[in-house]
């Protein structure tokens, strides 16, 4: 069913609150039913634990943020929408908030992520760029980060065909510059992903998210050239982590850029000569677990109000080190629904960070 425009316009202000990762987003979705409810409760869940500097992001922030988009043609998705692509829905946890310019029905068709170096050889380059063309023409679209080097050259072989491009900053955010003219033919011809608020330029600590979802959009994960230390390798950790297919392209032991796939290949990663390799191994893909359709945020949730003895013992049990709240549980003899509330209002308060898996740290 599709989400009235309060719901989505809530879920939007709910995503950019501050203290509510994509975790707590979603058991706020779970435990009130609905991002409405939610945002009606969290001041005095904060409150109640003695929490401070909590704010609701205001209204006119929301609407700004709105009112940009729609300067610039972007469409919004939020967790909970029919468009919202299957296989990042069935993450843990799903992004809440995705901003797409361009076709965004290419989010749900079966993809292939090509990742790889940013100061890539002439022949990683043209490797990269046959694949995606090779990829597209059997029937995939081709998903990759508008990087220099590898990415560039995967999404424009793949044009033709449908490629789509996963963004740090905003969807307004072309960079590196020098590939804003792939940039507007991707919004023509493909699409551009976000999870970040219009108008944000990237930084750092966003980069580990817009792997996650170039990953999760993706069937398998390709890298072509890659040092050991490098956001390709952290795309690839998260493409097993998440159950997809990692394929490496050998190279030198010369190259350092080699070094990564290399690396890849002996962790036991397919090995990619070709684009063959790639179809041949995604047919023993493993089936990923998709949310049910009827109702993606069915969760027990305990009933009334935790008291703020049982919050601060909670506490107690959380170090830096990340803990299951299953052991959690075990340790105070009480419902796992309880224990994750607890961790969700601890989280609220600045108490608690929440982790995915279950798990929760200081």
């Amino acid at each position: 069913m599709s989400l009235s425009p309060a719901e989505r316009f809530a879920r939007l202000r709910l995503a950019r609150t501050d203290r509510v990762g994509p975790v707590s987003f979603r058991q706020l979705l779970q435990r009130f039913s609905s991002a409405e409810r939610a945002l009606d409760a969290l001041p005095d869940l904060v409150r109640k634990g003695g929490g401070h500097g909590f704010a609701l992001p205001p209204v006119e922030r929301i609407e700004a943020e709105l009112a940009a988009s729609d300067r610039i043609g972007a469409r919004l998705i939020v967790l909970g929408d029919p468009e919202h692509p299957p296989r990042l829905a069935a993450l843990d946890p799903p992004p809440p908030v995705l901003w797409v310019r361009g076709d965004a029905s290419l989010l749900a068709k079966d993809s292939v992520a090509i990742v790889g170096a940013r100061i890539a050889s002439a022949g990683g380059q043209r490797i990269a760029r046959g694949l995606g063309q090779q990829l597209g023409e059997a029937g995939f679209v081709v998903v990759s980060g508008l990087a220099r080097g590898i990415d560039a050259a995967a999404h424009a072989g793949s044009l033709p065909t449908g490629t789509v491009a996963v963004l740090g900053g905003g969807v307004d955010d072309v960079y590196p510059p020098d590939n804003a003219a792939l940039y507007d033919q991707i919004v023509d011809r493909g699409a551009v992903v976000s999870e970040s608020p219009i108008g944000a330029r990237a930084q750092a600590r966003d980069f580990p998210r817009r792997n996650r979802i170039i990953s999760g959009l993706s069937r398998g994960v390709v890298v072509v050239e890659a040092e050991i230390r490098s956001g390709s390798l952290i795309t690839a950790r998260l493409a097993n982590e998440q159950g997809r297919e990692v394929f490496a392209v050998p190279g030198s032991p010369l190259d350092p850029r080699s070094k990564g796939p290399n690396e890849l290949l002996r962790q036991g990663a397919h090995i990619c000569e070709g684009v063959d390799d790639v179809i041949r191994g995604l047919e023993t893909l493993r089936t990923l677990a998709e949310p049910p359709a009827d109702n993606p945020f069915d969760a027990s949730t305990p009933d009334g109000e935790l008291d703020t003895a049982f919050l601060d013992r909670v506490a107690a049990l959380l170090s830096p080190t990340p803990t299951p709240r299953d052991e959690i549980a075990r340790a105070l003899n009480a419902p796992v629904a309880e224990v994750a509330a607890a961790l969700l209002e601890l989280s609220l308060m600045g108490r608690a960070t929440l982790l995915p898996g279950g798990l929760a740290s200081t």
